[in-house]
Parts: structure tokens; sequence; C-alpha cells
């Protein structure tokens, strides 16, 4: 952290967990929905420490991040590009939902004797208006100072059926802090009318203020067992380079809940502040296409995109010209390996897909067919029995990590760049249209000493092709 710490600092905490398997085929376990450029050339995760930047004297305070281990390259990359220090990046070894990143993150805060305000959210919301959130946060302070766990909760403009609601003491439409009287679960349609009528009912955010203190005091009065697990996995962590991993073992004892389920519907110090900021979870192509500009038919397109007689749809198009005629009320969906056509308002259930794709073990929902590496990435040209091709793009200054493989050879051609190649005991540099073969099983590495990206064929032969035949002898980037 950059600046003395005292009781009045706000540290944002960053929750980065989520699969957002609601986005597929876009959204995929190794690059979920917060890594994505859904709405402008930032992805959702920079565009919530963008906003953060005016608090604590233009983000003075380093945000906290807490991942997941298999995206701690994405989280760095990302905030590499856009300037953003961290003051930890902590890796959870296993998901375990909100109530045990929050905690651990709690613990982190508090070292050094500080007692700080931590600002805890998601890293894949939208704001139409940034400055009205900053001074919502502003308007929580007080009373996060005093002891109290706050939230904040959107003032609803329609009945939505997809989000919990919070129930205050008086009327959201005060804009003043109010006591928390109830969380309660999703409603239907007729009672989610009534909660919109009422004025005393706002949507859940799952954004919270409150001092790392109260915070941790009331999750010992509620689940000692889950602070004490919390407590031993971030005792036990481990720094490796800029990451901070937790014990394994210790995190896995604790239970896979929500913070609203463990402390926020039982503490008698909830506190909630409206929010009127064009808030938007992006929690499905709906939400996506209702955060796009629409033309006067009321869609929305991303990409490569021709419509005719076509209204009120989203299309989002990676790889080639999409076209539709003659329809309405659609999500269309285009990336290199998948396709999704769906009705507008059945996407909510795009889970339903994902999980029916999981059960017959298909990697559509891991992995696009560009996969993203500390070093680069990889596309996947063509495969066939017993070859796959690959086009890889290795940055500056990167390495793949010295290796072997069991089952398969390569043969690498560089198209542009210089690669600086290791075969067993010799090294040597080969240029555009050069080549080089390595055998099944000989220890090899490859690293671009350039200053621009290095670009080149792979040609994988062999029995086997799978990306875990890679013994891994030594890595710069700590991966086993």
């Amino acid at each position: 952290m950059t600046a003395t710490l005292n009781q009045d600092t706000i540290i944002p905490v960053i929750l980065s967990g989520g699969s957002g398997s609601r986005l597929w085929p876009l959204s995929r376990s190794m690059r979920p929905k917060q890594f994505l450029s859904l709405i402008g050339k930032e992805s959702l995760f920079q565009m919530t420490l963008e906003r953060l930047r005016p608090l604590n004297n233009d983000g003075q305070i380093a945000p906290i991040v807490v991942a997941n281990v298999e995206h701690r390259f994405l989280v760095a990359e990302q905030c590499r590009e856009i300037g953003v220090h961290l003051s930890k990046l902590i890796l959870e070894p296993i998901a375990r939902n909100t109530a045990p990143a929050i905690a651990v993150a709690a613990l982190a805060s508090i070292e050094h004797d500080a007692d700080p305000l931590i600002l805890v959210l998601p890293s894949d919301h939208l704001f139409g208006n940034p400055q009205a959130f900053i001074d919502a946060v502003g308007q929580a302070r007080p009373d996060a100072l005093n002891g109290a766990l706050v939230t904040f909760g959107i003032v609803p403009n329609y009945p939505e059926t997809g989000y919990g609601y919070i129930r205050a003491n008086g009327s959201f439409a005060s804009g003043k802090p109010m006591q928390v009287l109830e969380f309660v679960e999703k409603p239907n349609l007729l009672l989610a009318q009534q909660y919109v009528d009422s004025g005393n009912f706002a949507w859940n955010s799952g954004m919270f203020l409150f001092k790392a203190s109260s915070l941790l005091a009331e999750l010992g009065q509620f689940d000692a067992a889950m602070l004490e697990a919390c407590t031993n996995a971030w005792q036990a962590s481990k720094d490796d380079l800029d990451f901070t991993s937790l014990n394994l073992e210790s995190f896995s004892k604790c239970p896979s809940q929500s913070i609203d389920y463990v402390v926020m519907e039982k503490t008698k110090k909830a506190v909630v502040v409206p929010l009127d900021a064009g808030w938007n979870d992006v929690g499905a192509w709906s939400a996506v296409w209702q955060a796009h500009a629409q033309d006067q038919e009321g869609n929305a397109t991303r990409g490569d995109v021709v419509l005719e007689s076509t209204k009120n749809s989203y299309v989002h198009a990676d790889h080639r010209l999409v076209t539709l005629l003659g329809v309405e009320d659609l999500i269309v969906i285009e990336t290199s390996d998948a396709v999704l056509v769906a009705n507008k308002n059945a996407s909510q259930d795009v889970k339903k897909i994902v999980d029916r794709l999981n059960v017959a073990k298909r990697t559509e929902t891991d992995l696009h067919r560009e996969v993203f590496r500390p070093w680069g990435s990889y596309d996947s040209i063509g495969s066939g029995k017993r070859y796959q091709v690959k086009r890889l793009t290795v940055k500056p200054n990167a390495k793949l990590s010295v290796q072997m493989h069991h089952h398969r050879a390569e043969h690498w051609i560089v198209v542009s760049g210089t690669a600086r190649v290791r075969i067993g005991d010799r090294e040597w540099m080969i240029t555009e249209n050069q080549s080089v073969y390595i055998p099944i099983g000989e220890v090899h590495s490859l690293e671009n000493p350039g200053m621009v990206n290095l670009e080149l064929i792979e040609v994988q032969s062999g029995s086997y092709l799978g990306e875990d035949d890679i013994v891994r002898f030594e890595d710069r980037y700590g991966r086993s």
C-alpha cells in the first residue's frame, strides 16, 4: 500500500472468483465474464478498478483482489494494462463462495495493527453513473465507522424476478441510510411488483462497506468454525511472485456459503444505503443488451453484423459475418468454436446449456479456441487423429517453461520475430521462415528475446495431445 492507513481509510476488495456461465459461449471457466470486454475496450474487471480511482486520493490505497488460482495471470496482466498496482492478489485454491473470500480479505487488510474500512465489490458490475456510486460510498462511511455492516440497495425501476431484495425500515426514495429489516429471496413477478410499489424494497447488490474488525466479529459470532478455517488459511498462506496463495488444507474446511447467508441475514448491525447509479450486474445476455446503445428497432450489435427486419435483439459476432432476417427478441453469440441462439427472455437459462455440456465433458465450457497464458497465447487452428496445429504468440521477453512431453513430438515454424530455442543441451536462435523439430521425450524451451511479438506455427504429432502431457522443469511464472 502506498499511503498510511487510518481508521477511515477505504481499501477496495474486489471479488473475482465467479465463472459467469450465463454469458456462455463468450464467458468460460478459464476466461470468465469479468475479464471480457463486453462494453467498450476495457474488461468489466478493469472498469471496476477504474471506477475506484476517485477514492483515497486517486487510488493511493491499492486494492485487494481475491481470485481463482487459475485466473492469476489474467488478473495481473489486466492490472498491468491499466496501470493499477494491487496491495495483494489473494488466490483461492478452491471456490468457497463470498463469505470465506471476504473474511480472508478482511484478515489481510488489518495487518500492521490497522483496522480500515473495506469496500467489497464484485468484479463484473456496470454503473451508468459512476459518480453516484462514489457519492453513495461516502454516504455509507459514517455508519461503517460506527461499526455497522453497510450494504447498498439498488433502487428498483421495474419488478425484477432474478434478484434478491432488501427490505428497509423506510422508503428508498429518501436516499438516506436505513436499518435493514430483512433479506428476501428472488420473488415471483406478482410479489416483485408489490415490492417495487411499496418503496421499502431494493435489489440486493452484493456490495458492502464495513470495518474489517466489525465483519470478523460478526462472522465469529455466527460461524466460528469458518472464521477459524479462514484465519488458518491466511496465516499459512505463501507468497509466490506477486501472488498470495491460501493454504489448501485449511481453506478446504470452509463451507461454501455467501456472506448474506452467514452474516448479513443474521446480524443486527446491517444498514442499507440507497443506490441509484444505473447499476447492471451483467448477469445474462439480456443485461448486456440493456447496457448497449440500441438502434431504432431496439437492436444492439457488436462485430460484423447485418440485420434486416429484426427487432429487440442482441448479436455478438467474433470471427465472421452474422446476419438476422425477420426475427425479434433473439440473442445470437458467435465465437470461433460455438454459437448460441436464444430467446432474449430465456437468457437466464443459458446455464442449463452449460450444465449439459459439462455433463458431456465438452471442453467448450472451459477454454476458447484461443487460450491465454502468462507468456502470450495459442490458437488451436486444427486437429485430427494423432495431430494438432496451433498458432503461438509469445510476448516480448516472455518464455515458455522448460518442459518435455511423453507422448508427442513438436515442429515449430517461425512466422515473424526471433525465437531462442533450447533442445537438450543445445540452444540457438531461429528467425522468420526457419523451423525446428523437437522429438518425443526431449527437454526443450522457447523464448522471445526480442521487442516485438514472436509468431510461430506449432505442429504436434503423437498418440496423445492433451495439455496435461507436460512435465515442467523450470518455469518463471511459478507453474508446477
